[in-house]
């Protein structure tokens, strides 16, 4: 049955990937309600998770001849969709705080937007996309469905075709190196501040009074 139904999606990608327009909206009604579904999930808009879901699908048209069936067509198509996600939230600059700790892979668990204090007070909203941005594909793509848009493991294994200790081991490590981003960045500023300290206007003494009878 599975066989069949991958042959069935194989025949489906290779016409669309030849111009069949009917091909390519099997697609889009095959695939629509999951991928508005993480828009909706990040934006919490429905104006904007259907412009970003219309943006995505416009991506696909002209991207699915790069598509070579090394996964599923949901588990690439689902990458798209993530990394248009990102870049969204990248020009708004929204992005929650979460708590990345490095002690134990079984506390990767945390509840979504749940305030860290460390983080919170030392590192602005651009710092915190920016070291996101910088982690390993992988890495990025497993702490943002679980720790910004608060996906289980079980979904999130499955949209990403991996097993389920693979995405905990993940997100264990990516929040290890988001820490690590955070905390150099933290570091960095303040030695920066240190060594261009504020100096305060030097205060002029007032010169002898000069009297003008000789």
């Amino acid at each position: 049955m599975i066989a069949n139904m991958e042959f069935a999606e194989n025949e489906i990608v290779r016409r669309a990937q030849g111009g069949d327009e009917r091909a390519f909206e099997q697609i889009y009604c095959t695939h629509r309600r999951r991928v508005y579904s993480v828009c909706m999930r990040s934006t919490h808009n429905p104006a904007e998770a259907e412009e970003l879901t219309q943006e995505i699908f416009l991506q696909l048209y002209r991207k699915i001849s790069s598509f070579r069936g090394d996964s599923s067509l949901w588990t690439w198509l689902f990458r798209v969709t993530l990394n248009i996600v990102l870049m969204s939230a990248r020009r708004k600059q929204i992005v929650c705080t979460a708590v990345y700790d490095c002690t134990d892979v079984e506390q990767s668990n945390t509840q979504f937007a749940r305030e860290d204090v460390l983080l919170a007070s030392t590192v602005n909203r651009i710092t915190l996309m920016t070291a996101i941005e910088n982690l390993p594909p992988g890495y990025r793509m497993v702490l943002w469905l679980h720790d910004v848009l608060g996906y289980e493991h079980g979904e999130i294994a499955e949209m990403l075709g991996c097993s389920l200790g693979n995405t905990k081991s993940q997100l264990h490590k990516a929040r290890i190196k988001m820490r690590a981003q955070l905390l150099g960045a933290s570091v960095s500023k303040g030695v920066q501040s240190a060594c261009n300290p504020t100096v305060p206007p030097r205060r002029m003494r007032p010169g002898p009074t000069v009297s003008s009878h000789v």
